[in-house]
This record gives structure tokens, C-alpha cells and sequence, in this order.
């Protein structure tokens, strides 16, 4: 539309009038399961941290000359080597022409070359099938088999992911269902991996929290999962139990007692277990072994064992390894109905495939060197998990060590999670500026030494209790520095806030 005026000059003027657009997307036509999504490990004091660090890149001056992430399992990043065969067989798979090359030895162009195989074309760009490169699968299959002892591993229940965290909300997708009294509940440990509380958000199920024992290193508590369990009962239908072993962020392995527990309570109300076994290769304490929740199923027999539905999730991202950005993983699933599992593959099949070069890493992961292969001796001479052990321990010795904080042993996975002491005026401070105590103080830490760590509020915890979660993967060199700045940061907040004299009372 225009509009004509003419001024005095009887000059002729014409001005458009342009009607605003409304946004189509907006707050308040968001959908609301997507604005009750949270996601801590990557939340409000991680976002704080990139803005300073851009601000120290700029000139800007702060108390200290760098930031410190120790907010997410991120190993490359906090400076872990590649591991060289891994690698080598991805590179090969990536650029074929390689596999001429005599820098590369035979068994990694032996993997390279029979992956390759499984790719249409013979080329690592190609759509898998939904399910994953046949050979991969089938590789996967053999490695559980023998990680368990001989358990049978059928390959054609394996699903190759997009790390663990696709399956893990693809089997979510297919649970959740229902309205009202018979909404579906997903039982959950608290505290948790965030991403199981926001795909439920996302996905307007009910979120079922049982709590881990803290007093007794964060073990499963089997009446807490009854209390749980039937308090639920009342407003939704609970159908699945979530399990992470080793635990994040707590860092606890589970005995296999509590396993027999889990799966026998499982059996018993009719749930679907899904164990998040990503951290399986990261126990550190001498009296703890991992126990795969599949192999405990296959000891309690055929009754368990052929009728318990039960997903299990394993990752390129953790173990030794640490390769997150190929975004591998995979998924076992035991027990589907038969037409359950067509649809499982229909759903898949929607987001077409996994990466196809994360599938190849995964692929090294289960199929590592042998003793008679080249490559053996410098695959095996690698000392990444016996330095997390070693950091494993500084750390829980060091934060011990500290008035007003108290950490339970890192047992496995690659985070510590202690109970920190927040003074009451800290904890109205925090109320005033509508946020939780612990995040205030992971703020406060932040701004004071650059250390970047994720408030236990963002994994879940009991009321009045305060935690935060630091992994343990930077150098044993920068770890002893970050825990140290942190210990002076905790003394000096709680003089601010308090005394330390009031803290012994």
C-alpha cells in the first residue's frame, strides 16, 4: 500500500507503508515441551565461560589468563592424545588411495579394507543401511560375546548409533506413550545424566526419580526403587527403569549384587531396563568390576534372561579412546516382539543412517589388535586409563582435604560429584537472584579463578543438599592446579559467607 502526500513546495512525495509480519515462531507459539527442556553440561555457566574466554581473547582483563573447562567428558579437548590405530584405520577408510601406502601396517588396512567392503561403493560416503554396516554389527556381536564370557550375541540386535545418546532417545520414542493415569513414567537415578530428564521434557512423559545412596557411595537402593516405583503408581503407568553404570555424574560402579536387584525388580513390575553402559572401560578402584546388566540377566537364567526387555548403550566418546565428535555408539536390544522390532527399524530408518566413519571407530573399539597383529604393541602401551585412575584418586584425596566439601571415591566414568557446604547467607543470596545455591557458587568460581564446573542442581539432588560435578580428564598438571585454585576459591567463599569456625560448630 502507498500513500501520496504533497507538501508546500508541491512536491510529490509517495511513502510505502509496510505492515510488520508477525513471527510465526515465537515464545509463546514454542512448542512448551521444548522450553521445559534443560541441559546443565551445557547450560547457563558454560555459556558464562565462552563469553569470557572471548572477552580474554579481546584483551579483557580478568584474575586469571585462561578458563578452564572441566564442565563436560570431553577427553580430546582437554588435551588426550588420538589413539594412533584408531586412527589409522578411519583415515584409511576415509581416503582408500592410503592403503598403498607402506607408512600404514597390514592389520589396519586389513579392518580398513573389510569395512570398506560393507560400504556401498566401497566408500565411507554412502548411506548405510539403517542398522549399520553389516560387518560392524556382526564385530559388535563378538566383542559383547567375549566381554561377557561366552554369552551368546545375536549381531542382528544391534543398532550402530549416533553415539549413545540416539539410542538412548530412540528407545525413549518408542515407550513413551499414553494420557493421564496411563502416561508413560520412566524411572530415572538422581542425580543424573541430564539428557534422560530433558528427552523425557521433550517427549511429555513422567519423569520417576529414585535417588542414589550417597552415604554409601552412591549404591542403588532397592527399596528406594519401590518407594519410587509405587508412589508413581498413583498418577502415571511407570514402564521403563533407566540405569547408568558406571554412574554420571557420580562416578559409582554398581555390584553385581545390586545388578540382580535391579533386573529382578524389573522382571517383577513388567518394566523395559535401559543400562547406559558407556563408561564400562572406566573403573578405577581395585575393589569395584564393571558387570554388563546383560551377562548378570543371562546368570539369573532362562526365565530372566529370555523374557526381561533390556537395552544397552555403549559410545565412542568414553572408554579409552574419547573420540566424541565421530559421534559413534551402539545399542543391544533383547527381547523385542517381533513387530515392536520392525518398528524400531522403521524409526531408524527415518533418520537414514549413523555416521558411517563413527561406525568405523566404533568398529577399532571392538575390534582392537591382537597379540600376533603389528600394530599390538603400541596399541597396548597406551596409559590413559591408568592415569585417569591415578587423577581419580588425587582428586577424591585433595577435595577430602577441604573444610565444608566431602567427595565419595571415583570409582569409574571420568567425573567427581561432591557435597559441597553452601553458608545460609550464600543460600539467600542465591534465592534473591532466583537461582539455586549451587549455581551461584559454580558463578562465583568461575568469575574468581576461570575454573568452568556444572552445578549438581543440574543433574538433580535431594533437597537442601548442594553438589557440583568436574571431570577428571585434564592433565595431571593442570588437574592438580584446578583443584587447588578451587580449594582456595571454597575456603574464601566460606569466609565470605560464613566462618570456618561456624562450619566445624
Amino acid at each position: 500500500m502507498f500513500t501520496i502526500s504533497i507538501n508546500r513546495h508541491m512536491t510529490v512525495k509517495v511513502v510505502e507503508n509496510i505492515k510488520m509480519r508477525e513471527k510465526t515462531l515465537t515464545m509463546e507459539t514454542l512448542n512448551p515441551q521444548v522450553k521445559a527442556v534443560e541441559y546443565a553440561v551445557r547450560g547457563p555457566i558454560v555459556l558464562k565461560a565462552g563469553e569470557i574466554e572471548r572477552g580474554l581473547q579481546q584483551g579483557q582483563k580478568h584474575p586469571f589468563t585462561e578458563v578452564i573447562k572441566a564442565n563436560i567428558g570431553d577427553a580430546h579437548a582437554m588435551g588426550q592424545k588420538p589413539i594412533t590405530f584408531l586412527r589409522q584405520v578411519v583415515a584409511l577408510c576415509s581416503f582408500p588411495e592410503l592403503l598403498e601406502s607402506p607408512s600404514f601396517p597390514e592389520d589396519a588396512k586389513v579392518r580398513a579394507g573389510r569395512i570398506l567392503q560393507g560400504c556401498g561403493g566401497q566408500s565411507l560416503g554412502s548411506y548405510s543401511a539403517s542398522q549399520g554396516v553389516d560387518c560392524i554389527r556382526r564385530d559388535i556381536a563378538a566383542y559383547i560375546k567375549q566381554r561377557d564370557k561366552g554369552v551368546p550375541a545375536d549381531w542382528d540386535n544391534v543398532y550402530l548409533t549416533t553415539g549413545a545418546s540416539d539410542g538412548i532417545v530412540s528407545i525413549l520414542k518408542m515407550l513413551v506413550s499414553g494420557q493421564g493415569l496411563s502416561r508413560c513414567g520412566v524411572m530415572i537415578p538422581i542425580p543424573q545424566y541430564p539428557l534422560y530428564s530433558a528427552a523425557i521434557a521433550e517427549m511429555d512423559a513422567v519423569q520417576i526419580n529414585y535417588y542414589l545412596d550417597e552415604d554409601h557411595c552412591w549404591a542403588l537402593d532397592i527399596n528406594e526403587l519401590h518407594r519410587a516405583y509405587l508412589a508413581a503408581k498413583e498418577h502415571c503407568h511407570p514402564r521403563v527403569i533407566c540405569i547408568i553404570n558406571p554412574g554420571n555424574p557420580t562416578g559409582q560402579v554398581q555390584s553385581k549384587k545390586c545388578i540382580e536387584e535391579v533386573l529382578h525388580f524389573a522382571f517383577e513390575e513388567n518394566l523395559f531396563v535401559m543400562a547406559d553402559e558407556v563408561y564400562q572401560d572406566n573403573v578405577y578402584s581395585t575393589d569395584c568390576q564393571f558387570h554388563s546388566f546383560k551377562k548378570v540377566l543371562y546368570e539369573m537364567g532362562p526365565e530372566y534372561f529370555n523374557t526381561v526387555e533390556l537395552a544397552s548403550f555403549h559410545s565412542t566418546s568414553k572408554g579409552y579412546s574419547g573420540e566424541c565428535g565421530f559421534r559413534g555408539g551402539y545399542m543391544e536390544v533383547l527381547n523385542l516382539d517381533p513387530e515392536v522390532k520392525a518398528q524400531l527399524v522403521k524409526l531408524l530408518s527415518v533418520r537414514l543412517c549413523p555416521p558411517v566413519s563413527g561406525q568405523a571407530a566404533m568398529d577399532v573399539i571392538v575390534n582392537p589388535p591382537l597379540p600376533h597383529e603389528p600394530s599390538y604393541p603400541q596399541f597396548h602401551e597406551s596409559t590413559i586409563l591408568g592415569a585417569l585412575a591415578e587423577k581419580a584418586r588425587m582428586t577424591e584425596h585433595i577435595l577430602n582435604a577441604v573444610p565444608g566439601i566431602k567427595c565419595n571415591p571415583v570409582q569409574g566414568a571420568m567425573y567427581a560429584f561432591p557435597s559441597i557446604f553452601i553458608p545460609p547467607r550464600a543460600v539467600e543470596e542465591a534465592k534473591a537472584l532466583g537461582m539455586p545455591p549451587d549455581m551461584l557458587y559454580c558463578l562465583r568460581l568461575l568469575e574468581d579463578t576461570g575454573i568452568c564446573i556444572v552445578p549438581g542442581s543440574g543433574f538433580g539432588q535431594r533437597e537442601g543438599t548442594h553438589h557440583f560435578r568436574m571431570t577428571i580428564l585434564p592433565s595431571m598438571e593442570k588437574l592438580k592446579v584446578l583443584l587447588e585454585k578451587l580449594r582456595d576459591f571454597h575456603i574464601k567463599f566460606l569466609k565470605k559467607y560464613s566462618s570456618l569456625e561456624e562450619l566445624e560448630r
